[in-house]
């Protein structure tokens, strides 16, 4: 067997004002055909995955590029167009193949492709015709298009909001690809279109509930081999936005369609009491104050760049600085510029620096202070599960007794090796902020007293009721309170 591996993903944020070019991605992974390090990154797992498995079964497996750019606004039409007509390129010089394995993410909007990922994979099945496998990998964080599933033989996502299972997901992928291959199952896709869009963390009942019972089934039951809840992506303005739930079966797309609308309509009936209630700026910072244990982590959750805002806003720490907190570290504040200047100040300095806030209104307001530059690391990382996640060059800073991390490239905390290689330990700090809305929870729930949701400042559109879409669906909910009609009984 000849099998065709590579990766080409981003989160877009069509709101964010932050676009994506192709230094973005040799920024944050850009790996030509057999330069892919041994780790995977969020959306490349079938390729590390696949090396082993190819090695076992004494295939070939041929690398095209992986790229990844961490999420932002929308991707420019020359850098799509560039990586994409590299991996195709490869594909045909792969020829013939027996299988083509994709890491995606699914949520890619560049100009001029409202669906980019149906826009390669249409292209590769012209390339490799009809009878040739196509697999993919992706991020349930995505928009499942028509276009997608007719050009795809069958698709795995993560099931678990935070992404811990991105290995895990794509062992499946593959077991179910050489199923395939060696002839002993047929897999065929089911899609249900819930007509909601949410926020589905899998930490938390009762979505915790509703993974654990879908794998449940993918156990016991051999003709069910994958089911996938596709979460949506609520600031991705795309006429096929939504949550979807997919459902592979060997051969049987009826028993799949049926087994689908159930869950999907099981999703349905719960929106709304997924995502943990939050609160604001004041009344996180009240709380901190008066906790007894520490440290207490409170989760700027909207100003996350893991969906593609700045990571720039100040609200949370412009409370802190106003209360007299002393015992606090931020993680981080993205600003390049300020970052670029302590580094030119150096370690021990003590300069006047004005950081934060740059991005877009609802972000606060820059802050102005003399700060101590602490520590400055070079091409700085942080764990993420098996991989490792960078933030770029950084600088520890101290304004008024407060732990601050300035960073050069956009990253979501996701873990408190965030704050120790910076030179600080997390675990003695009272109150912690971090940038992040449920992938941080794996990690710092290991460490944490009390963790406080927090919705500080408009960084992010987060209300789909009153988010002012143009493409996408104006008939799911909540923008609509009833799509399915299950209050008259139509459901």
């Amino acid at each position: 067997m000849r099998i065709f591996t590579a990766a080409l993903a981003t989160e877009t944020n069509t709101f964010s004002p932050i676009c994506v070019d192709r230094r973005a991605f040799e920024a944050s992974l850009y790996a030509p055909p057999g330069q892919h390090p041994e780790t995977p990154t969020l959306c490349t797992a079938p390729i590390t995955v696949g090396r082993r498995v190819t090695a076992e079964k004494g295939w070939e497996l041929i690398e095209g590029t992986a790229a990844w750019a961490d999420p932002a606004g929308l991707v420019n039409r020359q850098a799509y167009e560039g990586l994409r007509d590299e991996i195709l390129g490869q594909l045909r010089a792969a020829m013939p193949v027996d299988a083509v394995v994709m890491g995606l993410h699914g949520a890619m909007v560049a100009s001029g492709y409202e669906d980019t990922e149906g826009d390669l994979l249409t292209r590769m099945r012209d390339i490799v015709g009809p009878d040739v496998l196509i697999c993919a990998e992706l991020d349930p964080h995505s928009h499942l298009t028509r276009k997608r599933i007719d050009a795809l033989n069958f698709a795995v996502y993560f099931k678990e909001f935070p992404h811990t299972d991105f290995v895990d997901r794509a062992e499946d992928l593959w077991r179910i690809a050489v199923d395939a291959l060696e002839g002993r199952v047929k897999p065929v896709n089911s899609v249900f279109d819930c007509r909601m869009i949410d926020v589905f963390p899998t930490s938390r009942d009762p979505m915790r509930s509703f993974v654990d019972e879908i794998m449940r089934i993918e156990k016991e039951d051999p003709e069910i081999l994958s089911i996938s809840v596709v979460h949506g992506f609520m600031v991705g303005d795309v006429p096929e936005m939504g949550t979807k739930l997919l459902v592979v079966t060997d051969n049987n797309p009826q028993k799949g369609a049926a087994l689908a609308r159930e869950l999907g309509m099981e999703l349905f009936s719960k929106r709304g009491t997924f995502m943990v209630p939050q609160i604001d700026e004041k009344e996180a910072v009240s709380r901190a104050m008066a906790a007894k244990a520490w440290p207490v982590v409170i989760a700027d959750v909207w100003d996350n760049p893991g969906g593609g805002t700045a990571g720039d806003a100040t609200v949370i720490l412009e409370e802190l600085l106003a209360r007299g907190v002393a015992s606090a570290a931020v993680g981080t504040i993205w600003d390049p510029v300020a970052v670029q200047i302590c580094f030119a100040a150096g370690e021990g300095a003590e300069i006047p620096l004005r950081f934060g806030a740059k991005s877009a209104p609802g972000t606060g307001n820059p802050v102005d202070g003399t700060v101590r530059v602490v520590k400055l690391v070079k091409n700085a990382e942080m764990q993420f599960g098996e991989s490792l996640a960078p933030f770029g060059d950084a600088a520890h800073i101290v304004l008024d007794g407060i732990d601050i991390i300035l960073n050069s490239t956009r990253a979501q905390s996701f873990d408190p090796s965030l704050f120790s290689v910076m030179g600080m330990d997390p675990t003695k700090q009272k109150i912690l902020v971090i940038k992040s809305t449920n992938h941080f929870f794996a990690s710092f729930s290991k460490i944490a007293a009390e963790i406080l949701y927090c919705s500080a400042g408009t960084p992010y559109p987060n209300n789909p009721a009153t988010t002012n879409y143009r493409r996408a669906p104006k008939t799911i909910w909540p923008i609509v309170a009833d799509p399915h009609g299950t209050e008259r009984g139509a459901a």
